[in-house]
């Protein structure tokens, strides 16, 4: 089974068990061939930057196939949706970057140069005016290569 597969068999599982309201868009993940850059989304619950356990779920099965591969960057962007006070987005979403970038170093990714930012609820609606769905999350790229 490649790398693309046995994420997308852990994303489907951790939806599953958690519900559409936590991790939907879990599939989202990006990678067609082996070493090659890996992203994530991980979701949080409103006002929230605390890691769910399916999240945690997601981190370990990214990191897991990260292992095989050089890390060269894990690029960690936090997001917010425009709802409440832009300065209170903003802190939020810095809140859930740092959340998860802990939550990597965790898994044993201690010496990787982490870049963390954070847009809180900037691109949250579109010049229409409409609102884009699912921006409570962190956005986690492994920069991969072949060892």
């Amino acid at each position: 089974m490649n790398r693309l597969s046995k994420l997308t068999v852990l994303g489907a599982a951790a939806l599953m068990l958690s519900g559409c309201g936590t991790l939907s868009g879990l599939g989202r993940a990006k990678q067609s061939n082996a070493c090659q850059d890996l992203t994530v989304s991980i979701y949080f619950k409103r006002d929230s930057a605390a890691i769910t356990r399916e999240a945690q779920a997601v981190l370990r099965g990214a990191g897991d196939l990260a292992r095989g591969c050089a890390l060269g960057q894990v690029d960690v962007t936090g997001l917010a949706d425009s709802m409440g006070d832009p300065d209170v987005n903003l802190a939020l979403s810095r809140r859930r970057a740092d959340t998860v970038r802990k939550a990597v170093e965790r898994l044993g990714f201690v010496t990787v140069n982490f870049q963390v930012g954070a847009v809180g609820e900037r691109g949250a609606v579109t010049p229409a005016g409409d609102d884009r769905p699912l921006r409570r999350r962190a956005d986690v790229t492994f920069h991969l290569k072949p060892r």
